[in-house]
């Protein structure tokens, strides 16, 4: 984990979020797309995320793409021209 030179969190506040890997905090990141995240995975995820540059950056890319994805035309619509 890459972490934030203005990181806001204190040591304390660090460490429980370095606890959780930049591997489990992209499946969250992923998983919190689909579904709503425990009240645990959410803190553990927003703590993380505010401390590593690599997750902060992929939460925005996958953002970027959901929203990109939802402008596109369904299978069933018909595209305008």
């Amino acid at each position: 984990m890459v972490l934030r030179e203005d990181s806001p969190l204190d040591e304390d506040a660090m460490r429980i979020a370095i606890r959780l890997s930049c591997k489990e905090a992209s499946r969250l990141i992923s998983e919190g797309m689909d579904r709503r995240l425990s009240f645990p995975e959410r803190i553990a995820l927003r703590l993380h995320v505010s401390v590593c540059d690599a997750c902060s950056r992929f939460t925005r890319q996958l953002a970027f793409l959901r929203r990109a994805l939802d402008v596109l035309p369904g299978p069933d619509e018909p595209e305008s021209r």
